[in-house]
């Protein structure tokens, strides 16, 4: 049984054009990287010290690497920043610092709850990419599996546990997909 060729998707009226589509995903994927960035800054400065560090600095380091990925890109593919650079370098380390101050089971909450959005956001866009960008298909598809390391990391470090955990994790998943909106748009 040969493999059939996929159609490309009829575009209907509101659609993104390839471009648009492009500079959406980069500009957001470097804003959410910038962001998680600064979540571990935040959970570092209050929980340095703890048994919770090297995990952290190890997840951290992952994230330096995505972000420099998309640092490269925007430029690359001259796409724009999002504008809210500033305040998500403010609500991301707010973020980090404030789950860490109440506990270390609350930062890998944080954690986990980012990262199951982030892992679906990057699952969604390698698809909505289709064939169109092999690369930055490839770099996403990477990316989400080791955002995903991330949350089961978070999990295995009792984030299940956390104080208020559903309340807070809820909460951290809508912030993040509110993130995702403004950062695509803004």
């Amino acid at each position: 049984m040969s493999a059939r060729k996929r159609r490309p998707r009829k575009r209907l009226p509101g659609d993104l054009s390839d471009r648009a589509l492009l500079e959406r995903i980069v500009r957001v994927d470097q804003a959410g990287e910038f962001g998680a960035v600064q979540i571990y800054k935040g959970q570092l400065a209050v929980l340095a010290g703890t048994k919770s560090e090297p995990v952290i600095t190890e997840m951290a380091a992952a994230e330096d690497v995505h972000l420099a990925a998309f640092d490269r890109l925007l430029v690359e593919r001259r796409v724009r920043p999002t504008a809210l650079t500033p305040i998500w370098r403010a609500a991301g380390f707010m973020l980090g610092a404030g789950t860490a101050l109440i506990g270390e089971k609350a930062a890998m909450a944080c954690t986990e709850a980012v990262e199951e959005v982030i892992v679906e956001h990057y699952r969604n866009q390698a698809e909505a990419l289709g064939d169109s960008e092999p690369e930055l298909k490839k770099t996403i598809e990477t990316f989400a599996a080791e955002e995903e390391e991330h949350r089961q990391t978070a999990i295995e470090h009792d984030s299940e546990r956390a104080p208020a955990y559903p309340a807070l994790s809820r909460g951290i998943r809508a912030g993040t997909r509110l993130a995702i909106w403004l950062s695509e748009r803004i």
